[in-house]
């Protein structure tokens, strides 16, 4: 009898405790303050890229890899040689592979006519491998394409902070390429 009630008080004192649901968390992501530097490439370019990053250099580009992020933003180079046609094809053909991912592939065209850049960006919208392509031109002698892609199990929403980080530093690209007709 006297087990029975200080297994009651037991009960009582250990059942005190009212559970209530976690409040919702917001994912709190904070990435530096991009710092702007000048790279040369060994290619006939140059552009201003996040410091942050890493440039490596590669046969026919280079890639900007970013370690916190775990993204690479591949830049291939090609030299104008009679072929606008196809290359322009290839690069508008590139963003349609993800079209089964994609809920949406919106264009975003530059034309920088005093620097003779022209070129369109393409945001994928949904769990593509890849978010964001674009190709860059002058028309006449040189062709960059580039590609953004993460190492993780492709989740849009996850990704979409590090994507739009990166998306700024794409536009940064885009309006600081110059190309070099002396090389």
């Amino acid at each position: 009898m006297r087990l029975n009630f200080i297994l009651l008080i037991f009960l009582c004192v250990g059942c005190s405790d009212i559970q209530q649901p976690k409040p919702k968390g917001a994912l709190s992501l904070s990435y530096p303050e991009p710092k702007y530097q000048i790279n040369y490439s060994k290619k006939n370019y140059k552009y201003q890229y996040n410091s942050f990053a890493q440039v490596k250099k590669v046969s026919r580009g280079e890639n900007i890899f970013y370690p916190e992020l775990k993204a690479t933003l591949y830049l291939s180079y090609t030299q104008i040689n009679n072929n606008l046609d196809s290359l322009l094809n290839d690069a508008y053909k590139l963003p349609t592979k993800h079209i089964r991912k994609a809920q949406e592939i919106p264009e975003r065209i530059f034309i920088n006519q005093k620097k003779k850049v022209y070129g369109t960006m393409f945001n994928v919208v949904g769990n593509a491998a890849s978010q964001i392509q674009f190709f860059l031109t002058d028309s006449s002698y040189n062709f960059l394409i580039g590609s953004l892609y993460f190492y993780v199990k492709p989740n849009y929403d996850s990704l979409l902070p590090a994507v739009k980080y990166i998306e700024r530093d794409i536009i940064k690209l885009v309006e600081t390429l110059e190309w070099d007709y002396d090389s």
